[in-house]
């Protein structure tokens, strides 16, 4: 049971820098989750390794903003501290927390001993697995006490501390600050007197106080030297003690080639990939549920042979008045179907691990989970490929892809009964039915609404239709070419995909410090009635 619940923000500023800390959890108190009221019992919750646990955004686990740094315990609940991410994204965490925009804190944990009460339902035991800062709090208690970022940062309505009484300032200053002055209080400097006007209950824009650059402020050299004229006279007025041209001088003759300590490479979170895909070739087969246990799956078939299966069906005649009637049993048999794991690994060193930007684990995860997606649709392609049966031989053209779907569409539902509703395609006839023409060069499947329109089919998207039939793009296809086994035409109930939840796996190698990070499931798949799958043939 993953249970999550939140508490508000209360923010305060202290010394540390780019820190979130406050109470995690409460102990006693009634909170609404996600599972209903739930009260968690005196150190029910378990932190195992607070370095592991990361300070996410509305639990996306692809968006982490900074990880755990301690964790403590008391009767009133469980209290951490989080330090932030110097990122683009942890700054946005700090800002939103700061200003009560997220003002709540929301913890994931996984319960691993429970009883249920009369109104709520009792953790005894839990271990913590995530925060979040969130908007909407669920355990009133449970709230950030300390959000500090920036020790550095100037307060703009802290006054300056001075070390004594004694202040230096001219008269146009002591003009400009008696608007700030109380009501009748007065300031002498050099015989004259100033003092707040009765009227003057707000400070208005001419009254701020006059701050007279200095010459070596760097804000007032803003324009760069673009030519030899300009750069030649500010090099003699600079020889003359002209203090801006010493500046603009100066500006021009310093460069990152002279100062590379001030140039440093800027990596971004931006992450490069070209896994980014999915699992088309599944998507177009049924989907089946994979049992917890067994490595080999048995489903019941009641088919005729033309239908590719062993089993008999029942027959019913019609007979004469008073003849008899004809007996014919039912004879069942069974498909069979091997499971199959398909895993992957990475090997991280501690130090990558604990010490890289958060965003590289939520990548790695990514992608894993994105070469394991890759693997299984590979898998039921060349399973699909190697059950269906092959079309008659067409032309490698518009004609051709039309008597295929005929045939398809035909073929299918005379041997099965159900109907041909799937067109799984390679990139290149992909590319084929997005150039396709009729005889006076209109598009035939990208135009929008022509009169001569037979599906929809876009450059943009891998879903699309094609002679009333759901399209399929896979780039996994074997094929290269607009050739044989291009394309596959199938009634989704022919081929069934039976898979089990993916999983991820850590373990840590003690003699080296090394984290092995694994994942791994399993999947099964069963060929129904290939005279359900049709595979283009090129003439």
């Amino acid at each position: 049971m993953i249970l999550t619940f939140s508490g508000n923000i209360e923010a305060v500023d202290n010394s540390e820098r780019r820190v979130i800390s406050g109470k995690i959890a409460p102990y006693g108190e009634v909170g609404y989750t996600s599972a209903g009221p739930v009260v968690f019992a005196e150190n029910s919750i378990n932190v195992p390794d607070p370095n592991k646990v990361k300070l996410l955004m509305q639990h996306d686990n692809s968006k982490p903003v900074g990880r755990m740094k301690s964790v403590t315990s008391n009767k009133a609940g469980l209290y951490g501290s989080f330090k932030v991410s110097a990122s683009t994204r942890g700054q946005d965490a700090i800002l939103l927390a700061q200003e009560q925009l997220m003002d709540g804190l929301s913890v994931g944990v996984e319960v691993e001993d429970s009883r249920q009460e009369k109104d709520y339902l009792l953790v005894l035991s839990a271990t913590l697995k995530e925060v979040s800062l969130v908007e909407t709090a669920a355990f009133a208690s449970a709230a950030v006490l300390n959000i500090a970022a920036n020790q550095n940062a100037v307060d703009p309505n802290q006054q300056e501390a001075k070390g004594d009484n004694t202040v230096d300032k001219n008269p146009e200053e002591m003009a400009a600050e008696a608007a700030y002055l109380p009501d009748g209080v007065t300031v002498t400097l050099n015989s004259v007197t100033y003092e707040k006007e009765d009227e003057m209950k707000e400070p208005v824009e001419a009254a701020r106080k006059i701050i007279k650059p200095s010459v070596l402020n760097s804000q007032r050299v803003r324009t760069p030297i673009t030519n030899m004229g300009a750069y030649t006279e500010h090099k003699i007025k600079a020889a003359l003690g002209n203090e801006d041209s010493k500046l603009y001088v100066t500006a021009a003759d310093d460069d990152f080639s002279t100062n590379p300590a001030f140039s440093p490479t800027q990596y971004l979170t931006e992450f490069v990939t070209n896994t980014r895909f999915g699992t088309p070739a599944i998507d177009a087969c049924s989907q089946g549920t994979l049992p917890a246990s067994g490595m080999t799956i048995q489903v019941p078939s009641l088919v005729t042979s033309a239908g590719g299966g062993t089993g008999v069906a029942p027959v019913v005649t019609v007979e004469a008045e008073g003849g008899a009637v004809q007996n014919t049993g039912m004879v069942t048999a069974y498909l069979s179907g091997t499971v199959s794991k398909y895993s992957g690994m990475n090997t991280l060193s501690v130090e990558l691990l604990e010490r890289s930007d958060p965003n590289f684990y939520a990548e790695l995860t990514a992608q894993l989970q994105n070469a394991y997606l890759k693997t299984i649709d590979t898998a039921v392609l060349t399973a699909l490929l190697a059950a269906g049966m092959n079309g008659t031989a067409t032309t490698a053209d518009l004609d051709g892809i039309v008597d295929f779907a005929a045939e398809g569409a035909q073929t299918i539902y005379t041997n099965t009964g159900y109907f041909a509703t799937n067109y799984l395609a390679n990139p290149a006839q992909w590319g084929a039915l997005i150039s396709a023409q009729d005889t006076t060069k209109r598009p035939v499947f990208t135009a929008l609404q022509p009169m001569n329109a037979a599906g929809q089919v876009a450059p943009t998207s891998i879903r699309g239709s094609v002679l009333g039939l759901d399209l399929y793009v896979d780039k996994n296809f074997s094929a290269t070419t607009f050739d044989d086994n291009s394309a596959i035409i199938l009634a989704p109930e022919a081929f069934t995909v039976y898979r089990s939840p993916q999983a991820y796996m850590s373990v840590n190698v003690v003699s080296n410090l090394q984290v092995q990070v694994a994942i791994y499931g399993f999947m099964a798949t069963i060929a129904k009635m290939p005279n359900g799958i049709i595979k283009y043939q090129k003439a």
